[in-house]
């Protein structure tokens, strides 16, 4: 759960913050003083902060929150949009400002990407296969020599002020490595950004990145500082740069030759100094012919380029990296008992192909821990598209590892391959069967535990999340089904939710569009 310090001296706003984001521990303080005490002890992710508080301004408060914690990010909260105290905050460093009265669905979607900010600049990405340097660390494994090329790649280029390129298909780990640059550069102790290019429309990436003046477009209500000049003196990370349209790339590469640029709409330039790094899995070269892409923007960009290889070129590797994901999700998902893969399994996974990568790696690991009941990852818990079968507890489809399943909640859930009124028995044979085979010594618990977890997941789909339904339906209390809901990692709100890879945050639903 991310951290959160509120300071503010309107008791309202305190109050909405707290009932508003649940799913962050929230500290608040009604003073300067009393806020940053609490952010000294707290060290929390993100700071809500006002603009006007009644002993001083809420710059003030920016410049000592920075001289505890330059990386911290500071969302500040205004009741006038356009005023000047807001935009020269955002000018010093600021993450984002809100206006009053503030929506809630606007702060949360800003606070977690606040929080995701603060996690690319904070938790280090360790560059190597040693154990004992991953705790509280992103690892970025590998002994391949392919790979060994990259960690070098990455120490020549890291102090060096020159744009770098990171090239290679999706899920080989390409925001690893920009973090890894800015990590071990000079300008560290610096502001770090990242801006997904192929996430926005035209006008609002370059509205994002250079910012706008009241007016300039339809919804533009009001001057918007972009992330350019929010960044100086910073590194900005442009993910899926092959993405970005003809006139946002024209504007790009001024910048990269003046670092000069203007706000949409308006005439003053304004001077940055922001070191760029991009990554793409387009052909960058193909869209220089095609006229879809500046060559002479490919050339800037391609200061240093490195190449990050597929998984499937990286043999190697596939052990340590699944070891290391399997340590990860046995804790993430609460299952200590899970020790490790049986050869079999191993085997299958050695043999795999990988198209989605180190992301897909990882995903797999993760469902196979969630569905395994024992000790031991046979191949039967491994994901049925993996295996060309049928998967065994909780059913999830194949695709992409980042796309979410969505379906109707009355509707069956995608592979079940018989009829959600009853247990799949071919699926019951087959558990058996496996944990027969690893010799097991716990088999009647194992069994139903996996049966209780369909039972229990379907029951909540027919609900709609209605615990106190479900609980009738199944003759037992609320407080057991809530228990089971933490145990087998089922989210309820609008939709059923069961802990899965399948999904970009590692949840796959079931619910209502």
């Amino acid at each position: 759960m991310s951290k959160l310090v509120v300071i503010d001296d309107d008791r309202s706003v305190l109050h909405l913050v707290r009932q508003g984001l649940p799913q962050h521990e929230v500290e608040v303080a009604e003073t300067s003083l009393a806020g940053l005490k609490t952010i000294r002890e707290f060290q929390p992710d993100v700071v809500l902060l006002d603009v006007l508080l009644r002993e001083t301004t809420g710059l003030e408060v920016l410049e000592s929150i920075q001289a505890i914690d330059r990386k911290l990010p500071v969302i500040f909260i205004t009741a006038d949009a356009d005023s000047d105290s807001a935009i020269t905050a955002m000018q010093l460093g600021a993450f984002d400002y809100v206006s009053k009265p503030l929506d809630v669905r606007t702060l949360s979607e800003l606070v977690t990407r606040a929080v995701r900010t603060r996690s690319m600049m904070n938790v280090p990405v360790a560059l190597g296969t040693d154990d004992s340097t991953m705790a509280g660390r992103e690892a970025f494994i590998g002994r391949s020599p392919k790979m060994l090329e990259v960690f070098k790649s990455i120490g020549r280029v890291a102090r060096q002020n020159v744009p770098v390129l990171i090239r290679g298909e999706s899920g080989t780990g390409k925001e690893l490595v920009a973090r890894a640059i800015y990590q071990h550069g000079d300008r560290a102790d610096r502001p770090f950004t990242e801006v997904n290019c192929a996430a926005l429309p035209e006008n609002l990436l370059e509205s994002e990145l250079f910012g706008h003046e009241k007016g300039s477009f339809t919804g533009a209500d009001k001057r918007r500082i972009g992330k350019f000049e929010q960044c100086h003196g910073g590194t900005i990370f442009l993910d899926e740069v092959g993405d970005m349209s003809l006139g946002v790339q024209s504007k790009m590469l001024r910048l990269l030759q003046e670092q000069r640029f203007e706000r949409v709409g308006g005439n003053e330039s304004i001077q940055t100094d922001v070191r760029v790094v991009t990554a793409t899995n387009r052909p960058l070269e193909e869209m220089v012919k095609s006229g879809e892409f500046r060559e002479d923007l490919f050339y800037r960009l391609n200061g240093v380029t490195i190449h990050l290889p597929p998984l499937r070129d990286r043999e190697r590797d596939l052990p340590q990296l699944i070891q290391y994901f399997l340590t990860h999700a046995t804790r993430d998902l609460n299952k200590p008992d899970v020790k490790g893969l049986s050869p079999d399994a191993l085997e299958r996974l050695m043999q795999h192909g990988w198209p989605g990568n180190v992301r897909e790696l990882r995903a797999v690991i993760r469902q196979a821990v969630l569905n395994t009941t024992g000790t031991v990852i046979v191949d039967e818990f491994l994901p049925a598209d993996l295996r060309g079968g049928s998967a065994i507890g909780v059913e999830f489809p194949p695709g992409h590892v980042s796309a979410p399943l969505i379906v109707p909640i009355t509707e069956p859930p995608p592979m079940v391959q018989t009829p959600l009124g009853g247990m799949p028995s071919s699926n019951l044979v087959e558990f058996v069967q496996s944990r027969l085979r690893v010799g097991t010594q716990d088999l009647y618990a194992e069994t139903l535990m996996m049966m209780e977890r369909y039972l229990i997941t379907r029951v909540l789909q027919e609900t709609k999340g209605n615990q106190s339904k479900a609980a009738a339906i199944l003759g037992i209390t609320r407080g057991k089904i809530r228990d089971r809901i933490n145990t087998f990692g089922i989210s309820v709100d609008k939709s059923i939710s069961v802990e899965s890879p399948y999904h970009s945050n590692g949840v796959s639903e079931v619910g209502v569009e």
